[in-house]
Formats: structure tokens, sequence, C-alpha cells
């Protein structure tokens, strides 16, 4: 059966690609399992996954989502938050979570002899959890902590005012996808259990898996899992899903003609004590389902991915301007950004900020090279293949492709796209981009 059949039949049962061993199935409920079995090694990586994020956050619950993330590691009915880190301590295993504007993650990674452990945890932890006021004032309190870091960090507090600059400051997406200190402030328990109560369901559950397993094994110990937590998984379930994005290309909005324009753009500065500015600039990019996003990924590498990349060559080794220097991407399912970052002295601001532009600009004008793109491939696929070693990367993979391309796509697949980027894509897409920046942002010391 072709692969992307058995994301349009809810009954499938599918080895989506038989060279590797990838299985999907949906089991009672509508919960989705992908898996890959890989006798070579003597572990394996487990994730649960929910497809809400902050995003999908009331504005007066922001950082309701991280919130639950963490809450759900105090405690079940089953188990005190002791015994959920115990449990994998134990064994020498490890689990944590993520939160993201899109999803939400719980994974562990163990022995595959103690894979059953990992499944009765973390099924009790999204099943079962007590979520008690009490922990909520003790957990609001590590959060807050956690937000206080970021806001000391040049970096994080950075970029997240870039974000959301570029994406709406007032948008969902837009925001923190912690919250501010603020919103964690005012949220009660009963707000966390409504959310627990809204996403936390069978037929919004993908679980993927990558490892010395077996398919119909996981299966059934998910089920018995999940059920024990108090789930009920009806046969004729269905996964619920959300609409593809619609929108391939940048956003138009609020262009600029790079790089003249660039200089005299009004900065959104954030003061702080620092001896550098750390510079970041950029504007909208494209979405997570762009045809041209591994052409944008030819072109990151090629503007500011590693220490052969024009910025890092241009900027640091001939100039001296800055010790770190790079470009960036991210793409949501109707949204995405691209921008550049470099941290400088303050009063060669100016000068790095042109050049950061110009370089973006020259490859639109000028266009690459036949050795730029060959390195930029090369960097790109070797570290793709590189990253495949691991399980828990394999495992992130899986997730990625359920919950974001709804299309299972082999890497061989995704290589020969990579290696069908050519020059004329990777200069029209510059053109493109360069076009489009609108945010510039500076946490730095007062001029």
């Amino acid at each position: 059966m072709p692969a992307d059949l058995a994301y349009d039949d809810p009954s499938s049962d599918v080895l989506l690609d038989p060279a590797t061993g990838v299985r999907r199935s949906i089991l009672p409920g509508g919960v989705r399992l992908l898996t890959q079995r890989d006798r070579s090694v003597r572990s394996a990586t487990i994730g649960l996954w929910l497809p809400v994020g902050s995003r999908d956050e009331t504005p007066a619950h922001a950082g309701s989502t991280h919130v639950l993330e963490h809450l759900l590691f105090k405690g079940t009915r089953r188990r005190s938050a002791m015994d959920i880190a115990a449990a994998f301590d134990e064994v020498g295993g490890d689990s944590n979570a993520v939160t993201a504007k899109e999803h939400t993650l719980y994974y562990g990674r163990v022995r595959s002899s103690d894979l059953p452990m990992a499944v009765d945890v973390l099924t009790d932890m999204i099943t079962a959890s007590v979520l008690a006021e009490d922990a909520l004032a003790t957990e609001r309190e590590v959060i807050l902590e956690e937000l206080a870091m970021a806001e000391d960090d040049p970096g994080d507090i950075g970029y997240e005012t870039f974000l959301a600059d570029v994406l709406g400051p007032d948008t969902p997406i837009g925001r923190p996808v912690g919250g501010t200190a603020g919103s964690v402030e005012a949220l009660t328990i009963e707000d966390v259990r409504d959310h627990f109560a809204e996403h936390y369901r069978p037929d919004n559950l993908v679980v993927t898996a990558v490892g010395d397993l077996d398919h119909e094994e996981l299966a059934g110990m998910l089920q018995a899992g999940l059920r024990r937590g108090g789930w009920e998984l009806a046969a004729d379930a269905v996964p619920e899903r959300r609409p593809r994005a619609a929108h391939p290309g940048p956003a138009s909005a609020g262009l600029l003609t790079a790089p003249a324009d660039v200089a005299s753009l009004t900065p959104h500065r954030l003061s702080r004590p620092t001896e550098q500015n750390h510079i970041y600039l950029g504007g909208h990019g494209l979405t997570a389902l762009s045809e041209d996003r591994h052409a944008l990924s030819v072109l990151m590498s090629i503007l500011g991915g590693g220490m052969s990349s024009r910025l890092f060559q241009n900027i640091r080794e001939e100039r001296g301007l800055a010790y770190s220097v790079y470009s960036f991407s991210a793409g949501y399912r109707d949204a995405g950004l691209f921008g550049m970052y470099a941290a400088c002295r303050p009063g060669r601001t100016t000068q790095v900020v042109e050049l950061l532009a110009e370089e973006l600009s020259r490859m639109g004008e000028q266009g690459i090279d036949e050795l730029e793109l060959a390195r930029a491939k090369g960097q790109i696929t070797g570290s793709f293949a590189l990253g495949l070693e691991d399980t828990s990367s394999r495992m992130g993979r899986l997730g990625t492709i359920e919950l974001v391309h709804g299309r299972y796509t082999s890497v061989d697949e995704t290589l020969a796209r990579i290696g069908a980027v050519g020059i004329g894509d990777v200069s029209a897409l510059a053109s493109r981009l360069a076009s489009s920046f609108s945010t510039r942002v500076e946490v730095g010391p007062d001029s």
C-alpha cells in the first residue's frame, strides 16, 4: 500500500517503509502508533505527543500548556512525584518533556527490557495525574524561576522578542511558550484541569518509538496503560486531525527593501547590563509545509550555518567584528520566520547590521556557486544521517512526520529532495527573503 494511503484510511495498519521497518497503526480510541524496529541497539526511545501547544491557549490562560506539562510529573493516583522520577533513575534511563508552540511531548529512553516500565509510567502521567492545587503552588514558583532565568539570558530574551515581533506579540503563535510571569501567577488549578480535559484524550494522542522493540507488543502495552488510567478506547474512534497549512510562502506585509533600509529600521531595544549588543535581524519566512523548505535549509547553511558560511567568514574571520554570528529559521503550520544573529561591542552595531543584510541581498542578486551548494548539501545530509544514528532523533522525526506533514517521507526521499535543490532555487529564495526584512531586535547596554 502506498504510504499516503496510510493517512487516508483510519483503520490502517501499514508498513510505511519496508527498508527501515517503520510501521503505523491506528489503535482503539484513535491513538496513532508509529514505530521503527532496530535490533542493532539494546535500547528504545518512546514519545507521547499531543498536538496542543502554546498557540492553542486563550490569552487569559497563556502558559497553561507549559504549566500542565510540569504538573504531570508531580504525581498520579498510583505514583508520587518521587516514584515517577525514581522509576527512570533506577534503571539508568532518561525521561523529560517539551512544550512547544504546536505540540507537547513526553518521552523516555531506556534499555529495551525496561520499555514496559516506561510505557506504564508515561501513560499513567498523561491519563491519571492528580493535578493537585498544592503541586501547582509549588511548581508555579519553579516556572517563575525558569522565566526569570530566560530573562537573564540576552540570547533567550532576544530571540523570544524577535519571534514575537515577527509573528505578532498579540497573536497566539507570537506569545511566549511559557507565558509571562503575570499570566502564570493568574492561572488557577481549574484552568489547568480544564486544559487537560479538553486536549488529553485518545484521539489526540500520537505515540512514536524507535529501538529494540516489537510493534504489536508495544501496542498492547499502550492500550493496557491508557485503560488503566481511565481512558475509554472505542474501537471505532478515529484520530483528531488539524487543518493543513494553507500559506506556502513568506508573508508580504510590511516588506522593506534590503539592504538600504535595514540600517534605518527602528530596533526594538531591550536594555541589559551586558558587554555586547545582541542583534537579531529578519522577518517573515516559510511555513513548515512550504515546498521551498529544502531550499531554505540549503540557503541557511550557506548564509550562516557553520564556520565556512558567508556570515562567519565575512563578519568574524575577515573583519573580526563578532565572535558569534549565524542564521536561523523556524516554520509552523501557517507561519514562519527567518533571521540572523550576531553579538558585538555596541560601537560596531551599525556596521554589523549592514553586513548581515548585505550578505543575504548579495546571495539574491549574485547567486551562489557550485562549491557552496555542494558544501551546504554535504553539511545538511551528513548532519541528517548522523542524527539518525540516535533512537531519540528518529523518534522525534516520526512525531514530526505525523503531526506536521501528515505524510510519511523516507530518508531516501528526503535526501533526494535536498539533492534536487539548485543554484537558482537558493538565489530566488534569497531574493525573496532579502526583501522581507521587518524586524530588528537588540539586547544590550544603554548607549
